[in-house]
């Protein structure tokens, strides 16, 4: 009986095979690995993208105007659209474009608003020609006295000050003196370094 060859595989040509096969299934999984990665990377930055330019706004304090209330270095987070529906208020603390340089961000507590008359007389503020100082619980000192000072805000315009008063450059001395509403980037609700603390 004639015999003719078969090629039959033998075990090394069986477990080539194998991994080859498996290869192919690590690179696939590293690969799907990887873009997954991606995706979540990509996905966080369009979500901080969006928050930081449309939600709030994450400021550093470097000067020492806003203490008590608000301490050099602190670093606070603002409502973008706090505004949206509403003006802002007395009393609210903001982050805004300075008037007189708009590269610059400042942070102040508003004082005036569109149509009062601010007088700031022996370091009191008396609003609307009121006889009686406005009650400032957040100011760190009394103000140094100094000439007496008069200020008509305009529609549209917010009269700011810091609470530090003998240690803040804010509205009595600015050459433009209000804050448009269209230049208020966010108002201050919170703190969260070096602590967390929301404010008012």
């Amino acid at each position: 009986m004639d015999y003719k060859e078969q090629n039959i595989p033998n075990q090394n040509d069986f477990n080539s095979v194998n991994f080859s096969q498996n290869s192919g299934k690590k690179d696939f999984n590293l690969l799907s690995e990887i873009l997954s990665w991606i995706s979540v990377i990509v996905i966080a930055a369009i979500i901080a993208l969006v928050l930081n330019n449309f939600i709030i706004a994450n400021s550093r304090v470097p000067s020492a105007s806003m203490e008590n209330t608000i301490m050099t270095n602190d670093r606070i987070i603002g409502l973008r659209m706090a505004y949206l529906f509403s003006d802002p208020q007395r009393g609210d603390i903001v982050i805004f474009k300075f008037p007189d340089d708009e590269k610059v961000y400042y942070v102040k507590r508003i004082i005036g608003i569109p149509g009062d008359t601010v007088d700031i007389i022996n370091g009191k503020v008396y609003l609307n020609n009121s006889k009686t100082p406005l009650d400032e619980p957040y100011i760190k000192e009394a103000m140094l006295p100094e000439a007496p000072m008069h200020f008509e805000v305009p529609d549209g315009g917010y009269f700011c000050l810091g609470d530090n008063r003998n240690s803040s450059k804010d509205a009595r001395r600015w050459i433009n003196t209000y804050v448009h509403k269209d230049k208020i980037i966010a108002k201050v609700v919170l703190r969260y370094f070096p602590n967390i603390q929301l404010l008012k």
